[in-house]
């Protein structure tokens, strides 16, 4: 059995799995979000913590699982958030800095325009933007009384999200490659923390993790920590390559969507390195051994996140699957448009400034309008992230495997189809991330292989596109004309 940690943005989900990796046990909790100024997100590292200790135990629970039967233990885990504590008493210096925060723009725009997006771009297959971790970092070193001087003298740990939960788990300062690789900071074409990198954002390499695989005994877990099990922690990996595993995307050419609070496109490009193409990341998909599988990635900002918009900021809707009936009710959009650009623009536009724009208001205009156009803007988006892909890659998809929460939604699943031209397929989970996870820590602890993982996937539904060539065109052009009023430029 395998316990799998999903840490998200907004909560803790934890799987138990059984030998045919079939969920036996769950738990969820969600957690504070902290908006301490506009545009900046904060997380607290010991509720975080305690809510993930929480859920694992529960999930533990409900598959009846006792100590001496858990056999591995694996993490995906939200991107890009930073976090610090002192190594030696465990105790956080500040609250997580989130990846929506945005409140090192200013620094980013000051990097750029001294010429060294180039070597950033080169070196680490990102561009420069306040969703990734270096900036995050540097700010807190200026900005905490201290704090430098603490990293400098190993009195102060940095990491990503994993980094932060492998501590309380194992005791350890560790992280895997496809972490690393979301922070500005290591180089993906040699697996290394870059020297480049840490001397332009003035980090000491001394206050980051060891980078590991993803797949592989990283550490044995505390007792204490997981309520008695002794176990391997034997996978780590970001939500997003953790649900490209989790969906068996494992040979070149393969790519999936998993729709969250953004969504993510990411296409699996083999053992080197995509080059860096026009608003796309490079990433490392995952490390096993000495082998390294990449990827391309298209980062979309607000996709469930504009949903949630309607429900909390709006309130046009109490739950986000009242989207659905309302957009099937309508027989067409009738010209509106919305462009979710709520945190700015993320692939392929990258536009930071953006701003969300809704197009084609009328009198006639009512709430299962805007519920429609929330969903085909989730599609849209999806569509230009996939497009941009291909064009990049020379590889075309034969089909856009899905997972996450929106994939329950069939009506947007048809019209994904519909607007990409391409089939849309359902694994046998919507759980892929915490699937992937699992997939990961079985392979690390030699309870199956890369073969198994990829002979295991199963589809459970597919959406076939029947939309004319004609509407699929007129609504594109619909969409242009609503995403250049929204742009900064």
């Amino acid at each position: 059995m395998i316990l799998a940690i999903d840490q998200g943005t907004t909560g803790t989900t934890c799987f138990v799995y059984d030998s045919d990796f079939e969920p036996i046990g769950r738990a969820y909790r969600e957690f504070r979000q902290h908006f301490p100024r506009p545009g900046w997100v904060e997380h607290d590292l010991g509720e975080l913590w305690s809510v993930t200790h929480a859920v694992a135990g529960e999930a533990l629970a409900d598959a009846g699982v006792r100590p001496g039967e858990l056999q591995a233990v694996g993490i995906a885990n939200q991107r890009e958030t930073v976090c610090v504590w002192d190594p030696s008493t465990g105790e956080p210096l500040h609250r997580a800095i989130v990846w929506q925060d945005r409140r090192t723009a200013p620094l980013c725009e000051q990097l750029r325009a001294k010429g060294h997006e180039p070597l950033i771009r080169a070196r680490t297959g990102l561009v420069l933007d306040p969703y990734f971790s270096a900036t995050k970092i540097r700010w807190l070193l200026d900005h905490v009384p201290g704090l430098r001087e603490r990293a400098r003298d190993g009195r102060a740990a940095f990491g990503t999200i994993d980094s932060w939960l492998i501590f309380k788990l194992t005791g350890r300062h560790l992280t895997d490659a496809s972490n690393a690789s979301r922070t500005l900071l290591y180089d993906i074409c040699t697996g290394l923390w870059g020297q480049e990198l840490l001397a332009l954002f003035d980090i000491p390499v001394r206050a980051l993790p060891e980078v590991r695989p993803s797949a592989g005994v990283f550490a044995q877990t505390l007792p204490d920590a997981l309520h008695g099990h002794a176990v391997p922690l034997a996978g780590v990996a970001g939500d997003q390559q953790a649900a490209l595993f989790g969906q068996a995307c494992i040979d070149p050419g393969l790519g999936k969507n998993t729709y969250g609070t953004g969504s993510f496109v990411l296409l699996n490009t083999g053992f080197s390195p995509p080059p860096p193409a026009p608003g796309l990341l490079s990433t490392v998909a995952w490390r096993i051994g000495s082998s390294t599988t990449y990827a391309l990635e298209a980062s979309i900002f607000a996709t469930g996140a504009a949903v949630q918009w309607l429900r909390d900021g709006l309130a046009i809707i109490e739950h986000a699957s009242d989207t659905e009936a309302l957009a099937a009710s309508l027989q067409s959009n009738d010209g509106v448009y919305f462009v979710p650009a709520l945190t700015g623009l993320g692939s392929p536009h990258w536009d930071p400034h953006a701003r969300g724009t809704i197009a084609g208001l009328t009198r006639g205009t009512t709430r299962a309008h805007l519920a429609r156009a929330t969903l085909e803007a989730i599609a849209y988006q999806t569509r230009d992230a996939v497009r941009a892909m291909e064009s990049a890659s020379g590889q075309i998809f034969a089909e856009l495997r899905v997972d996450g929460g929106a994939s329950a939604n069939a009506w947007l699943m048809q019209f994904q189809a519909d607007i990409l031209g391409i089939p849309v397929v359902l694994g046998a989970t919507s759980e892929a991330t915490a699937l992937g996870a699992a997939h990961l820590a079985g392979v690390g602890a030699g309870l199956c292989t890369i073969s198994d993982v990829a002979s295991s996937w199963h589809e459970r539904c597919r959406y076939e596109p029947c939309m004319s060539t004609d509407e699929r065109l007129a609504l594109l052009d619909g969409w242009a004309d609503a995403l250049a009023r929204a742009r900064s430029r």
